[in-house]
C-alpha cells in the first residue's frame, strides 16, 4: 500500500512540472503554428491585412489598432476585456466565435491546449 501511495505521489509531483512547462509554450513550435494565421495577420511589421497586425498583441488593448475597422462584436468585447493577456488570448484562440459574438474572424480556433500555449509564446515575442 505504501509503495502504491508513493507511486501516485511521485506521478502527481512530476505532472505538476509538465503542466508548468506546457503553460509556458514553445516559441519555435508557436512560430510554426502561426502559419495558420498568416493569410489574415501580419507578424513581422505593423501592417494590417484582412485582420489586424499582431505586433505587440500580448498586453495590447482589445480593438486598439488605429485605422483598422473592427467588427461590432470585437468593439463590444473590448468593453469587457481591457487587454489581450494570455488568458484572453487562450480563450479567444480556442473558439473565437464563442468568445466574441459577431467577430469577423472566420478561423474556427485552435483546439489543442499545447498548440495554443505555443502560439501564445510566439505572439509574446512580437514586439
Amino acid at each position: 500500500m505504501n509503495l502504491l501511495r508513493a507511486v501516485f505521489l511521485t506521478a502527481g509531483f512530476l505532472s505538476s512540472f509538465a503542466t508548468s512547462a506546457l503553460a509556458d509554450g514553445d516559441v519555435a513550435k508557436g512560430e510554426i503554428a502561426f502559419k495558420k494565421c498568416v493569410a489574415c495577420h501580419e507578424a513581422a511589421k505593423a501592417t494590417n491585412k484582412l485582420g489586424p497586425h499582431l505586433m505587440g498583441i500580448v498586453g495590447r488593448k482589445v480593438a486598439a489598432i488605429e485605422g483598422y475597422k473592427y467588427s461590432a462584436g470585437m468593439i463590444t468585447y473590448a468593453t469587457t476585456a481591457p487587454a489581450w493577456d494570455e488568458a484572453a488570448l487562450n480563450a479567444y484562440l480556442e473558439k473565437p466565435k464563442a468568445v466574441v459574438k459577431g467577430t469577423k474572424m472566420a478561423f474556427g480556433g485552435v483546439a489543442k491546449p499545447n498548440e495554443r500555449a505555443d502560439l501564445i509564446a510566439y505572439l509574446k515575442t512580437l514586439k
